[in-house]
């Protein structure tokens, strides 16, 4: 295999007609760490609890679906798919208001009210208030923890 033919500048042929391989950049400078506030974080613990439970029910109806005879598997299929979505939806926002990232806090507000709609939907319509109560439940506790002054300050300085 014949060597490599070095330009004067130091640099092979390939390196000049193609370029080298990057420089290694600077290191990002140490930017303001500032700790969440408890509110923010217990709102973040919250809707983590949700996405669990969302996670919980997903497997629940996909071994109901699989050890049964639903109507329709491919509806019962997409059932689940969207209960996961939603699951994952919560565990994506969860970790967003861990640290207090700005994008999170409008998507976590929208899935509660998603999750309050169908909380009430599950307590008094179709009279199953052992399950739509819990879910009403961490559906206020999340929106006051994120209505507390502290929490508005933490993303207003952001």
């Amino acid at each position: 295999m014949p060597a490599r033919s070095q330009e004067p500048d130091g640099r092979c042929w390939s390196e000049r007609l193609l370029g080298g391989a990057a420089r290694e950049s600077a290191p990002r400078p140490a930017g303001p760490t500032t700790a969440a506030p408890r509110s923010v974080r217990l709102a973040a613990l919250l809707v983590g609890v949700e996405a669990a439970a969302a996670s919980a029910v997903a497997a629940v109806l996909l071994w109901l679906t699989l050890t049964s005879t639903p109507d329709s598997v491919g509806r019962a299929l997409a059932e689940v798919v969207y209960v996961l979505v939603g699951a994952a939806a919560l565990a994506v926002v969860a970790r967003g208001l861990w640290r207090v990232a700005g994008w999170a806090r409008g998507p976590v507000v929208v899935l509660q009210l998603l999750l309050g709609a169908l909380g009430y939907a599950t307590a008094f319509e179709a009279g199953r208030p052992l399950i739509g109560l819990p879910v009403l439940a961490c559906v206020a506790g999340v929106c006051w923890f994120l209505a507390t002054p502290e929490a508005r300050l933490a993303y207003s300085e952001r």
